[in-house]
């Protein structure tokens, strides 16, 4: 539930949780452009730079994001990417965010940007992309002490907000601020409203230089810093413990879902990027399903499973609305799951405030959709389907990325100081300073250790008229059913899939079809009466690939292992999921190259590395 605002007849608005306003007479926005970017040096200091990372305590209404993304908008020396990293134990409503910003209008237009991503605020991390992706948002839901834990980067900028230290002295208590201060490089730079002397001396025996200065009336000062301790740092890790790349070229092996996802983030951050790829043209795998499903994980107790795809669909999401064209592409329909019999990946409890995004199905809606109006069945909102190749294309279509098809990566060795990949003939396809494998089950033949298993699985698919009465939405489950998918000549719909471990014949088996009619008349039996005729007539089309997955059904994002040198990664074992773990293992990868923000919190992020096959 959103923080209840109290608007006051001047329009300040209160916090009865607090009991204090949230910015002061002057305005939220003044103060934000007075105290904050004017006590951070900026958009000066940023001018030029690869990138600028700053940590915020205390998002309220985003109007210090707001006025700082403003400020990069408007200026051509802007840092190539902006991270912005702000803690929020109380999320304001979408409606209240955007009041916040009514009186700015040059605010009001990003404020309407960040309420479209402004839902599913569960406890956690959530990534939002703004501009392009050349502005990310990293709002970190909780409090602040668990949440400063939970991250870890050098930023560049402090920005210290948040009720007054009398109303909410955690947020200003000397263990906070000395967990902000790991944050801090030396040179970083500091600012707050407040001068409370108990703040300026725990800031002062953190190792920030402070001084007052001079405030925006009616205060009459505020606080700036700059961290430059009298001692010896020691030498500052890396927050993944690996070394801080420069852009430069990278080799990606692989052009499906996963490559053409850390290709595009690789190229967004300044590489220049080749992607390699055996087949003929890109998503020629398991990438080339026709269309797939995109849904979370649903589980009783939010598994960490529930929480990854949660976190894998929101990075994917304003993509598929950046890149892709709705209602061809891709389609933002939500996705009905239903529980079949013996399933207890959700409780029979559930109500419209569950988490996911997802409510139970009403009897009304299952009855539309042509479901027993007595079924279990859960309704996601941020769901849909895809296209899986439209959305490597798009991908593979950014500026600083060339694909080569036809080249089979057989072996690479370290020459000097670049990567060498060479073919079966051993020709040299290609020289890097970075390569990443992410060739799906292929990747086990140039990183053999790790513990890849391959998932052979079989659909059925065909195309209906447009007046057919088949669902509208999505239907997932024991297999899932997704209709109305623009196609030559009629609509697309495709149900399915087996699902054979062990196996990496990617052969179509006749047979099979019969196997997803059968799931599917457990599914949707109306749907199944419907499309019996096309089965029976033999005018079902079939097609089969071979998914990757790990030991544990995780993905493997990280460095090959413990004994290799530094620059060769992996970015595999995508699973069935791969429309909802590609963008967020790309993010992810590329934060670690970079010293950034994780789009993660620290735990989930380490359920994803390779570091956990390690033995």
């Amino acid at each position: 539930m959103a923080e209840p605002v109290e608007w006051r007849a001047d329009g300040i608005p209160r916090s009865a949780r607090f009991d204090d306003i949230y910015h002061s007479e002057s305005g939220a926005d003044a103060q934000a452009r007075f105290v904050f970017l004017g006590g951070c040096g900026l958009p000066a200091a940023w001018a030029g730079q690869p990138q600028w990372r700053i940590l915020e305590t205390g998002f309220g209404f985003g109007l210090n994001f707001l006025t700082t993304w403003q400020a990069w908008r408007a200026d051509p020396n802007r840092c190539r990417l902006l991270h912005f990293v702000s803690i929020e134990a109380y999320p304001v409503s979408q409606e209240d965010l955007l009041r916040a910003a009514a009186g700015s209008p040059e605010l009001l237009p990003l404020a309407e940007e960040l309420a479209a991503q402004w839902h599913g605020l569960l406890p956690g991390f959530h990534r939002l992309w703004l501009d392009k992706g050349q502005v990310l948002l990293t709002l970190c839901i909780g409090d602040v002490q668990p949440m400063l834990r939970a991250q870890r980067f050098d930023a560049d900028s402090i920005y210290l907000d948040g009720f007054s230290p009398q109303r909410n002295p955690e947020m200003w208590s000397p263990e906070t601020l000395k967990s902000a201060a790991r944050f801090a490089r030396r040179g970083t730079r500091l600012a707050t409203w407040t001068i409370a002397r108990t703040v300026r001396d725990a800031l002062a025996q953190c190792g920030f230089k402070v001084e007052k200065t001079p405030g925006l009336p009616p205060k009459r000062d505020c606080l700036q810093a700059v961290y430059d301790p009298a001692w010896e740092l020691r030498r500052r890790v890396p927050p993944s413990e690996d070394q801080i790349a420069e852009p430069g070229h990278c080799v990606v092996i692989g052009a499906g879902l996963a490559g053409a996802a850390v290709a595009s983030s690789l190229a967004r951050r300044g590489w220049t990027v080749t992607v390699l790829d055996a087949s003929d043209e890109p998503a020629s795998g398991a990438s080339g399903l026709p269309v797939g499903v995109l849904a979370p994980h649903v589980s009783p107790d939010d598994a960490l499973l529930s929480r990854l795809t949660r976190a894998g669909i929101r990075a994917v999401w304003p993509q598929l609305e950046q890149w892709l064209v709705e209602g061809i592409d891709w389609g933002a329909t939500g996705v009905v799951e239903r529980r079949m019999p013996g399933d207890a990946r959700f409780p029979a409890n559930w109500t419209a405030d569950g988490p996911n995004e997802s409510w139970l199905a009403t009897p009304e809606r299952l009855r539309a959709l042509g479901l027993p109006a007595d079924a279990h069945a859960i309704r996601h909102t941020r769901a849909g389907w895809v296209r899986p190749a439209r959305l490597v294309q798009a991908w593979l279509a950014q500026p600083g990325i060339r694909v080569e098809t036809g080249r089979r990566v057989t072996h690479i060795e370290r020459m000097a100081e670049d990567w060498t990949l060479r073919g079966v003939d051993d020709e040299p396809f290609a020289q890097a300073d970075r390569v990443v494998i992410t060739a799906g089950f292929d990747s086990h033949l140039l990183a053999p250790d790790l513990p890849l298993q391959p998932v052979r699985g079989q659909v059925a698919w065909g195309v209906a008229s447009p007046d057919s009465q088949l669902p509208a939405v999505p239907i997932n489950g024991d297999g899932h059913l997704i209709a109305h998918v623009p196609h030559k000549g009629g609509e697309l719909w495709l149900t399915g899939a087996t699902f054979d471990r062990d196996s990496e014949d990617a052969a179509l088996r006749p047979d099979e079809n019969q196997v997803n009619l059968d799931k599917l008349r457990r599914l949707h039996p109306e749907a199944a009466a419907q499309l019996q005729p096309d089965f029976t007539s033999g005018r079902v089309h079939a097609w089969a690939g071979v998914r990757c997955a790990s030991g544990d059904r995780r993905p493997l994002v990280g460095r090959m292992g413990p004994d290799r040198e530094d620059g060769l990664w992996v970015c595999t074992a995508l699973g069935s999921r791969g429309m909802s773990f590609a963008a967020l293992c790309a993010e992810l990868l590329a934060a670690r190259w970079h010293g950034e923000p994780l789009p993660l919190p620290a735990r989930l992020a380490s359920a994803l590395d390779t570091r956990r096959t390690w033995t």
